[in-house]
């Protein structure tokens, strides 16, 4: 298969990935953290090459439409917004999706947040009090690394919270969702899916670097303890909150490469479906070029 030449075959590309990547009612066990669903044939022999040229052309792309959704909101004829979620187990390259991804956008209109255990305020408050504090205005593309699904994941694995409670977070979940979908915003939901062995591999790797070193946390081998009981969680999140309105996506992560080609593709066809152009402005042009074109005014 040859590389698309036209922006029809790239959106076509596009619009195929997301829907091999799409979650449905999948189990995680039957997804191959290795494989490479909707991956043309290359030429190169040299994948990581490959992906870097792809994804900084695809990353033109996306830029353009991040553009077109900016300018349309700062014009006021469009109020909406994107926001990608990332979820992942440790190691699982949500850090180097933003880097390699993301980063190809304009930092202008882009809103990244990065949530960790709630602060002692936001334990005062609602589960997505902060969440919601967090969401991108009008005509930006926000980024969570980690979300509102830890308190159906994290807090599920280790009970800090009863059962009844995490598992009616669901249809909450659902429901803030569905209400921020219909005020215009996009979401689009990815799970990156890495195997037990690379995360091994990847956690050693900063135990290895002293450059990354800060990245390591013990209490990360914690949660590698309970690995099938993250993996059941995911399942079921993946299961109750995948709907039309905030879809998830399941992206195979073992081959960093193809995660970052395969989640452009996504992103892509998220925004090509959006139908975005510039905004049509009234301006009197004629006299605000007669006035730029007029004598110096006198700087006194």
């Amino acid at each position: 298969m040859s590389e698309p030449h036209d922006s029809r075959e790239l959106l076509g590309q596009a619009r195929r990935v997301r829907s091999l990547l799409r979650a449905g009612s999948r189990d995680l066990a039957e997804v191959d953290p290795g494989s490479t669903p909707g991956l043309p044939e290359m030429d190169s022999t040299e994948p990581k090459a490959w992906s870097r040229t792809e994804v900084a052309s695809l990353g033109a792309q996306l830029t353009e439409q991040q553009e077109h959704l900016f300018a349309r909101a700062k014009a006021g004829v469009d109020r909406r917004r994107v926001l990608l979620v990332l979820q992942a187990v440790d190691g699982g390259g949500k850090d180097g999706t933003v880097r390699h991804v993301v980063g190809a956008m304009n930092p202008l209109g882009l809103r990244i947040e990065a949530f960790g255990p709630p602060t002692e305020l936001e334990r005062s408050h609602h589960f997505l009090w902060r969440i919601n504090r967090a969401l991108p205005p009008a005509g930006y593309v926000g980024v969570f690394n980690r979300s509102h699904y830890e308190d159906v994941l994290v807090a599920r694995v280790h009970e800090l919270v009863p059962r009844r409670v995490w598992k009616g977070r669901y249809e909450e979940i659902n429901h803030f969702e569905q209400g921020l979908a219909a005020d215009g915003l996009i979401w689009i939901k990815i799970m990156l899916h890495i195997s037990y062995e690379e995360q091994r591999k990847r956690l050693l790797a900063r135990l290895d670097d002293p450059t990354k070193r800060w990245k390591f946390n013990p209490a990360d081998l914690n949660d590698r303890d309970r690995w099938h009981e993250f993996q059941r969680a995911y399942t079921e999140m993946l299961a109750r909150c995948d709907t039309r309105q905030a879809p998830w996506y399941v992206v195979p992560a073992d081959r960093k490469w193809y995660r970052n080609w395969a989640i452009s593709q996504i992103l892509l066809a998220h925004l090509s479906d959006l139908d975005l152009k510039y905004p049509d402005v009234e301006l009197d042009l004629d006299s605000l070029r007669g006035r730029l074109a007029g004598p110096q005014a006198n700087r006194g």
